[in-house]
C-alpha cells in the first residue's frame, strides 16, 4: 500500500517559490492500478517521483507497506527502490546495450550474476513479446517495442510497484492501446501495483480502477474511474472527459443538458423515447459511450429547443425519468 499523508513540495528559485504538490492525502490499495491524472503543470510527476523519494517532499509524509519512507537512510532508501519499477515516456533505455542487456542492467547493478541475470532477461522478453530481438539495439526497434524493453527492465528486480510516467504519450493509438493490455495483464498476472500518470483520459479509461484528478497542485476528486467519469465534480474533470475541443457545442446557443448514461440503460431508445412523448427534437451535441469494469457508461449532451415551452417540456420529461442528467452552463 502507499500512502501519500499531507504531502507538499515546493521548488525555490532566486527570487520565488513554486508550490508543486499542496497537501496531498492518497492511498494507494495493493494490487491496484490507480491513475493519476491533470493537465501539464498539474504536478504529477512530481507525485509520483515522491513514491520513491526521487523528489523528496517539502513537508508530509510518504508511506509504504506501513513504513515512513522520508525518514529512511541512503542504504535502506536504496533497497526500497529495488521494489519499485519506473517506466517512462521517453524509454530511456541505453542505445550501447543490447535489448537483454538493457534488461540485466538493474540485475548487474544488484550483484547478480550475468547467468542468472540473463535467465531472468529471457522469461521477461517473452513476457512483453520480444523474445526474438533479444539480441537487437534499441535503434532497431519501433517506439512501442522500445517501451516494451522498459517495461521488461522495470520487472526485472520483481518489484511490487510500478511507475508509469507518461509511459504511452509518445506512442500512436493502437501501440498505446497495446503498451496498455500488456500493462493489465502484468497487473494481473504478477499481482503488481501500478500507478499511472497522464494527461489523457482515455488511458485511465482503459487500464485504471481508480483515479485522482490533480489541478493547480491539489487534487481536487478521486474515486472509481466510472464514477468520475459518469459524474465528474470538478471542472478540471470535466474539461478531460467532456473537452470543448473537437465537439459541436458552439453551434447551440441555447439552453444544454449533459445526460449520463449507466450500463443498465445502455441499450434502451430513451432519447427517442423522449422526443417522441415531448413532442420536440433535441440537437446531439456530444456523445461518448466506454466500456469499463465489465458495464457500458456513456455521456450525452443535447441542446434544448429554442421554444422555452418546448425546452420545459424536456426538462419535465427528465425530472419523472430515470436518467442522471443536469444542466450545462
Amino acid at each position: 500500500m502507499i500512502e501519500f499523508r499531507h504531502l507538499s513540495k515546493t521548488y525555490k528559485t532566486a527570487d520565488k517559490e513554486i508550490v508543486a504538490l499542496e497537501d496531498i492525502n492518497l492511498t494507494i490499495n495493493d494490487g491496484e492500478i490507480y491513475g493519476i491524472i491533470g493537465l501539464s503543470g498539474a504536478g504529477k510527476s512530481t507525485l509520483v517521483r515522491c513514491i520513491n523519494l526521487l523528489e523528496k517532499p517539502t513537508s508530509g509524509k510518504v508511506f509504504i507497506d506501513g513504513k515512513d519512507i522520508t525518514i529512511l537512510d541512503n542504504k535502506s532508501l536504496l533497497e526500497l527502490r529495488r521494489t519499485i519499477g519506473m517506466i517512462f515516456q521517453g524509454f530511456n533505455l541505453l542505445d550501447q546495450r543490447s535489448v537483454i542487456r538493457n534488461v540485466t542492467f538493474p540485475l548487474e547493478v544488484s550483484g547478480v550474476s550475468m547467468d542468472r541475470a540473463r535467465v531472468r532477461a529471457m522469461e521477461l522478453l517473452e513476457i512483453v513479446g520480444l523474445k526474438d530481438r533479444a539480441n537487437s539495439y534499441p535503434s532497431q526497434l519501433s517506439g512501442g517495442q522500445k517501451q516494451r524493453v522498459a517495461i521488461a527492465r522495470a520487472l526485472a528486480t520483481n518489484p511490487k510497484y510500478l511507475l508509469c510516467d507518461e509511459a504511452t504519450s509518445a506512442l500512436d493509438p493502437n501501440t498505446t492501446r497495446s503498451i496498455l493490455d500488456l500493462l493489465k495483464e502484468i497487473n494481473k498476472t504478477m499481482g503488481v501495483t501500478i500507478v499511472v500518470i497522464t494527461h489523457e483520459m482515455k488511458v485511465i479509461e482503459q487500464i485504471c480502477d481508480k483515479v485522482a484528478v490533480l489541478d493547480k497542485s491539489k487534487i481536487v476528486e478521486e474515486g472509481d474511474v466510472k464514477e468520475v467519469f459518469i459524474n465528474p465534480i470538478s471542472d478540471i474533470a470535466k474539461e478531460l472527459i467532456l473537452p470543448k475541443e473537437g465537439n459541436n457545442f458552439g453551434i447551440h446557443k441555447g439552453r444544454k443538458v449533459r445526460l449520463t448514461f449507466r450500463s443498465e440503460y445502455s441499450g434502451k431508445p430513451l432519447i427517442s423515447a423522449m422526443v417522441l412523448e415531448c413532442k420536440t427534437s433535441v440537437n446531439i451535441l456530444f456523445a461518448d459511450t466506454k466500456e469499463m469494469d465489465g458495464g457500458i457508461y456513456g455521456h450525452m449532451v443535447i441542446g434544448l429547443p429554442d421554444d422555452e415551452k418546448e425546452a420545459e417540456r424536456i426538462i419535465a420529461w427528465l425530472k419523472n425519468s430515470s436518467i442522471e442528467w443536469q444542466e450545462e452552463v
